[in-house]
């Protein structure tokens, strides 16, 4: 047999289901610190991230054989992290998204930090902020500028057309700006960092 790094997640899902369940400790491997981190965008405290993450790891081993081969792994089980976080903040209402330094990107993709006289406060805004934005916006924002995921990546782990993610994305962007301008004291100053925002 190949070794478990040369194969492809669906291969190593086949060989777990039908050769050898103790493999499935490769697939917790491939995707534990990704998880992690996705999961990072809506859980703070660590100790409910790794029980939401234990969580996504149980339900893909009891749900592995539902999986269809055909389809893309890793988009089936971000589909399965998305909804454990989800029903997680569901249950934490109160729960605030962690920000750092990338998700600047979220309101201007060309902003320079190092020239930034006020990113502390633009940072506090866009925290408050996104998490104010409505889950169906949020959800999209955090899969395409924080997980890279594709268009058609996001479709299948939203479940939503892909012509909808790009206009969710867009009126994310745009209520994401919206909000930190209207509630913001200084808006002169921190108009100045939204100007790319179309």
């Amino acid at each position: 047999m190949q070794a478990s790094f040369q194969l492809t997640d669906e291969q190593l899902v086949k060989i777990v289901r039908e050769q050898d369940q103790e493999l499935y400790s490769h697939i917790i491997k491939r995707y534990q610190t990704k998880l992690s981190h996705y999961l990072r965008k809506f859980i703070y405290d660590s100790d409910e991230l790794e029980d939401v993450l234990q969580a996504v790891f149980i339900k893909t081993y009891k749900n592995l054989y539902g999986f269809n081969i055909d389809k893309k792994f890793s988009s089936w089980i971000y589909r399965i992290a998305h909804n454990e976080a989800i029903n997680h903040i569901r249950k934490n209402s109160k729960i605030q998204l962690p920000l750092d330094e990338v998700e600047y990107k979220i309101i201007d993709e060309n902003i320079n930090l190092n020239n930034q006289v006020d990113n502390g406060l633009l940072k506090q805004k866009i925290s408050q902020s996104l998490n104010a934005v409505k889950l169906k916006y949020r959800e999209p924002l955090i899969l395409f500028y924080f997980e890279q995921k594709s268009y058609q990546e996001i479709s299948d782990i939203l479940r939503i057309p892909k012509s909808t993610v790009g206009t969710l994305i867009r009126r994310g962007k745009l209520i994401l700006k919206n909000h930190i301008l209207e509630n913001n004291p200084t808006k002169k100053r921190v108009k100045s960092y939204l100007e790319a925002v179309n």
